[in-house]
């Protein structure tokens, strides 16, 4: 039996509030198990939560305004001079620049490391030169990688077509996986106003403004159905909604903007239907959420979205980038009987059941650590 007592995992992320967010389930399993758990992230507040269940929280400088050789280098330094002081014996590495950043540290320290990408991000959305100096810095940090996590099918078979990553240290992983217990089933509300629930960061390419023109069209037919949007503004992204833009869409008394949440089951648990519209996921986090409380979704037929809804079983997909379909699709759940969408969200908390819970990513990941100590 292999002895994990004092052995040091060092977790990397983009924000202090992805961590808290995503990553404690992960962190909280490593430190029963007792694995000595480490933070590597930049500050944004959240660190004051996570730091009473890590042994240290180290702050790491991450500009997330693209690719600038000049500002990243300065994040590989820093991820260096940290590696070289925690020791850590294995780094697990989320989002795109630790990712990236990170496995090169990893690399140069002779740090057993596994990565997961979460995403491609609007980078790969684009296609343009950014998109090939990314691509170009993945295929050069992951040659040393113990394991790459995909959330997808596609991504993973993406990166394998173009070369970024050797496939046989590829493996797919359900997401960051759901708690169950947390994210209770819970009774649709029955009223007679539905409320659509759109909670993502206020990007464009989450499909927000498609949201918007959506609610737009419903609200004339059904003017007391509720639209709501639910996620941070102020987003370091190229496609950030302004808040000028928002301050239009409020007068025109079409949507709610209902700002930020650390809980967002409350939310959740008071809609009708959750919405995202998104262009390209992951593995849509909020989309589980929804799931696992019983919510019907209407969302994309893209990557990382439509892996969550099987259309007409526990949602409906619509097209991308193409509110007028998004609209249709929205307007179906409204057609719905309220009998017809309790069923729907039934069908949706089953699927979460069984192919997203948690304990299965845990279990990838203390596999994948074991398999870092069986070949150090």
């Amino acid at each position: 039996m292999i002895n994990h007592k004092k052995k040091t995992v060092a977790i990397c992320s983009n924000y202090a509030w992805t961590i808290f967010n995503f990553r404690m389930p992960l962190i909280r399993s490593l430190t029963r198990s007792g694995y000595r758990v480490v933070v590597l992230t930049q500050f944004d507040g959240y660190e004051k939560k996570i730091s009473n269940e890590v042994d240290k929280v180290y702050p790491v400088y991450l500009s997330r305004k693209g690719v600038n050789p000049f500002v990243d280098i300065i994040t590989l330094c820093d991820l260096i001079k940290k590696l070289t002081y925690i020791k850590p014996d294995y780094l697990l590495l989320f989002t795109i620049k630790p990712v990236i950043y990170g496995s090169i540290a990893a690399r140069i320290k002779s740090i057993p490391h596994i990565a997961m990408v979460t995403g491609l991000g609007t980078v790969f959305i684009s296609r343009n030169v950014i998109t090939k100096v990314v691509k170009f810095l993945y295929q050069f940090s992951l040659k040393r990688a113990s394991v790459v996590f995909f959330q997808n099918t596609d991504d993973k078979e993406l990166f394998i077509n173009e070369g970024l990553v050797d496939e046989k240290i590829c493996k797919l992983t359900p997401g960051s996986g759901i708690d169950l217990d947390k994210y209770k089933f819970s009774d649709l509300p029955n009223e007679p106003n539905l409320t659509f629930l759109l909670v993502a960061r206020m990007i464009k390419d989450k499909g927000v403004v498609e949201f918007v023109d959506a609610a737009r069209k419903l609200k004339r037919l059904y003017p007391k159905t509720n639209f709501q949007l639910l996620g941070p503004m102020n987003v370091e992204n190229r496609t950030s909604i302004s808040h000028a833009e928002m301050g239009r869409w409020l007068s025109e008394g079409v949507i709610e903007y209902l700002g930020v949440t650390d809980d967002v089951s409350i939310f959740i648990r008071e809609s009708s239907c959750v919405v995202l519209p998104s262009y390209r996921e992951g593995m849509s986090r909020v989309l589980l959420e929804a799931g696992a409380m019983g919510r019907p979704i209407v969302t994309t037929d893209v990557t990382g979205c439509r892996e969550i809804v099987e259309d007409g079983l526990n949602g409906f997909l619509c097209a991308c980038n193409d509110s007028a379909d998004l609209a249709v699709k929205m307007e179906n759940i409204l057609l719905l009987s309220h009998e017809e969408r309790i069923e729907m969200g039934k069908k949706g908390r089953r699927k979460i059941e069984e192919e997203f819970s948690q304990d299965i990513v845990f279990q990838l990941y203390f596999d994948a650590i074991n398999g870092c100590y069986d070949t150090n």
